[in-house]
């Protein structure tokens, strides 16, 4: 099959896959990847890095083989190959973002509100939170399972539902998903969104401009009402008492509502008991701070989000020291994809542990060999080292980049510990040569010459032999 082809076939079956994957998985797992060729029934996929291989053979393969024979029933089976070289090669690759843009949300009449009704705008949910990408532990469990029973049943059997939790452990993701996941059933349905301190200047507004009658009929006349930290409405008296009465109409017209706070109605102080008696009537579930697991799963879930791919090693540690909120965690993240795009380094546990300090997240016990913390070498950085750290980070053997193996998993390593070996070390051609099986050293020179003029067309090649640069030592921590 020529290359025209082999973009044809694998764009149909990309169009069915984008379908079932959330964008973020999407594009993460299958960006750069393409169809190499076919032999008769047997489709060859490429894949553009050796990590790539065992995730798409344990998550991806039945899928992908399902939507190839979609396209063409003569398909029987697929084999991967790795093939670096596919890393931006569009040549040979499809540019997903061009295929597949990302949909514009809601038309809304400002950056941040949606009208819903006349006179009256509501927050806009983010279309990124849904219930199904938030991750469900055993801190969350009630809570999700609440809100997704809401979602199926609004005004039902648990209204109202109030969530309550500290800061950043996924309230406003639960709020805004279990709104959107309304909405996707009853589109026409009027989901208010807002603040307490919204809420509050609404209040305020109307009673400045003598317009209650008119406040009042709008949000009384809404399907759904979720309110964000009502916490904050303690000894506004006149604010608690519009709410109080709107809440008693919603409930009696079975429309639902939804409420957060940072902690159980019964220690809600600066609020009338007989709201708090109303909140208590309903579903109340719990957020708390996730476990071990669940950070863990969080981490992962969110790094495909964000299209950055985290070592296991680096999950782990974050997963580990970051114990405080969900919002700690996408802080780090954060962090890490910013230090991936703007600094060309691939997160390790070393960089990520810096960051947490940065961000005085630094555990109370810090292990040197955890971390993988060096503190100043008693002896020079050595060749042996370059070596050492290269066949962690690709998990290839010292041995076989050494050795004579021509497969590009192997190959490339051992180029850009050739090019690291000349360019900080200053070892002569020759030398490098020797140390790589007796190679003559023009083969050498021609590594370093291709690994040179490669990083500057591969970011990610780039990105890759920066944090190698820095693990080694040869590049001090920003």
């Amino acid at each position: 099959m020529t290359t025209a082809l082999n973009l044809d076939l694998w764009l149909g079956v990309l169009q069915i896959i984008e379908q079932k994957l959330q964008r973020g998985q999407f594009i993460t797992w299958f960006k750069d990847t393409t169809v190499l060729g076919r032999e008769e029934a047997t489709v060859v996929i490429g894949l553009p890095l050796p990590m790539f291989l065992n995730w798409h053979l344990e998550h991806y393969r039945s899928m992908t083989l399902e939507a190839l024979r979609e396209v063409d029933p003569t398909i029987e089976q697929i084999v991967y190959q790795v093939d670096t070289g596919l890393k931006d090669d569009h040549a040979r690759t499809l540019r997903l973002l061009e295929h597949f843009p990302e949909k514009k949300p809601r038309k809304v009449p400002n950056k941040s509100e949606v009208r819903i009704a006349e006179g009256l705008t509501s927050k806009m949910a983010n279309s990124r939170y849904t219930l199904d990408n938030f991750v469900v532990g055993p801190n969350n469990r009630l809570a999700h399972a609440a809100c997704s029973a809401v979602a199926s049943d609004p005004g039902g059997k648990y209204n109202p539902l109030f969530l309550y939790g500290g800061v950043g452990l996924g309230k406003t993701h639960l709020l805004q998903a279990t709104g959107n996941a309304i909405l996707k059933t009853l589109p026409n349905a009027a989901i208010l969104y807002t603040t307490t301190e919204e809420f509050t200047n609404q209040v305020i507004e109307a009673i400045q401009h003598q317009k209650m009658e008119q406040f009042r009929r709008r949000y009384r006349e809404v399907d759904v009402f979720i309110l964000d930290d009502v916490q904050f409405l303690a000894n506004k008296e006149r604010t608690q008492e519009e709410l109080f009465h709107t809440f008693n109409t919603l409930i009696e017209d079975r429309k639902q509502i939804i409420i957060s706070s940072d902690r159980p109605p019964k220690e809600l102080s600066g609020l009338q008991d007989r709201l708090v008696s109303r909140f208590e009537r309903g579903m109340i579930a719990d957020v708390s701070e996730p476990d071990y697991e669940t950070r863990h799963a969080i981490l992962s879930e969110k790094s495909k989000e964000y299209g950055l791919l985290l070592d296991q090693k680096v999950i782990d540690y974050i997963a580990q020291y970051a114990t405080r909120s969900v919002r700690q965690l996408e802080g780090i993240l954060m962090q890490a994809v910013a230090q991936y795009e703007l600094e060309h380094c691939v997160p390790t546990v070393k960089s990520i542990a810096e960051i947490m300090r940065k961000l005085g997240d630094e555990p109370a016990r810090l292990q040197e060999d955890e971390v993988g913390f060096i503190a100043p070498s008693p002896h020079a950085i050595s060749f042996q080292d370059v070596l050492e750290e290269v066949s962690r980070y690709y998990s290839i053997s010292v041995p076989d980049i050494l050795g004579q193996s021509r497969v590009r998993e192997v190959l490339v390593p051992r180029h850009i510990a050739m090019y690291i070996g000349k360019t900080h070390l200053r070892m002569s051609y020759v030398n490098l040569g020797e140390s790589f099986s007796h190679r003559d050293h023009t083969t050498v020179m021609h590594a370093v010459r291709k690994i040179t003029s490669k990083m500057i067309e591969d970011p990610q090649l780039m990105r890759e032999i920066r944090t190698l640069e820095k693990e080694v030592g040869l590049v001090t921590q920003r």
